[in-house]
């Protein structure tokens, strides 16, 4: 999957009639050789000692798990067992040095918090930039719903979907109270890519939130809507991409509709996206800190 990354993309006829259409990994061609690639290592984050090679990650890709405008996510196996997920990026906005000091500056934030995914490594090849961080089995949010919606049935109760909301509300807060907030051209106390699909599940229904500053690393690129037609859960234009804690509330809203109503409920505020972030960054210097709250009492079960 990834080795395909070093060779040109061809169309493939099925996609002759999308405006927007990019080179996505799966549409690369098939006659790609892992062995003319320089072996490089991946540098690993914080004190990791671990040691991994990009040829072994090349080699190591399974398949596709989820596409967007910075990007793709892949699965990775390792010979080992070793489970992760690489996020490799279309279009790096930054050089070699800079999008090494951000990741690494980025991960050293995100391991202070149990609510953020923090990256576990990466690289920057002249061909190929991407980021290792951990596997989750269960899935993000945007996985669960629909898979529930596709069914015809109900994923998570409402005790479940709580406490999802309740802990990526909890990574937001950790990230909107990072100081100083601005850091050698980075903005601290920003995430900049909230969304369902960027909210991973535990098995104990405990959620965390990846992704924090990649939006600091690449540029945005129109991705391909194949993939997105057949997730029905809100797109990417549903959300805002603008860097700012205003925008990061606003994306975390579409997230809570998304997961009282379903996509439906999201178009309610996607017209008037531009009044809703305004009102929102005037109410944010006067909001409350967060505070631990219980399960609540009674479940009534979700409708979607």
């Amino acid at each position: 999957m990834l080795s395909r990354a070093f060779t040109k993309p061809k169309r493939n006829p099925r996609y002759e009639d999308c405006s927007n259409w990019s080179g996505t990994i799966l549409e690369y061609d098939e006659e790609s050789l892992v062995g003319f690639v320089d072996n490089l290592p991946l540098t690993f984050c914080g004190e990791n000692e671990s040691q991994l090679s990009l040829r072994e990650v090349l080699r190591a890709s399974v398949g596709v798990m989820g596409e967007s405008r910075l990007g793709m996510t892949e699965k990775v196996v390792l010979l080992e067992g070793k489970v992760y997920a690489a996020k490799r990026f279309r279009i790096v906005s930054v050089g070699r040095r800079e999008f090494n000091r951000r990741v690494e500056r980025f991960a050293e934030v995100s391991q202070k918090c149990r609510n953020l995914v923090p990256p576990t490594a990466f690289i920057y090849a002249k061909r190929i930039k991407f980021v290792l961080c951990d596997y989750y089995p269960m899935g993000s949010l945007a996985d669960l719903l629909t898979g529930g919606r596709e069914n015809g049935h109900t994923a998570l109760d409402w005790n479940q979907r709580y406490m999802i909301a309740l802990f990526t509300a909890r990574a937001i807060a950790f990230v909107h109270a990072q100081y100083p907030p601005y850091e050698k051209r980075m903005q601290m106390n920003v995430h900049g890519n909230v969304k369902a699909s960027n909210i991973m599940v535990n098995v104990d229904f405990t959620a965390c939130l990846s992704d924090y500053g990649f939006i600091q690393l690449a540029d945005l690129e129109e991705a391909p809507d194949t993939w997105q037609k057949k997730r029905p859960h809100p797109p990417d234009c549903s959300y805002s991409n603008k860097i700012s804690q205003a925008c990061d509330m606003y994306n975390f809203g579409v997230v809570l509709l998304d997961m009282l109503g379903g996509p439906g409920f999201t178009g309610c505020i996607t017209q008037k996206k531009e009044k809703i972030k305004e009102a929102l960054s005037w109410i944010l210097p006067y909001s409350v800190k967060m505070h631990h709250c219980p399960y609540p009492s009674k479940a009534i079960p979700p409708s979607g």
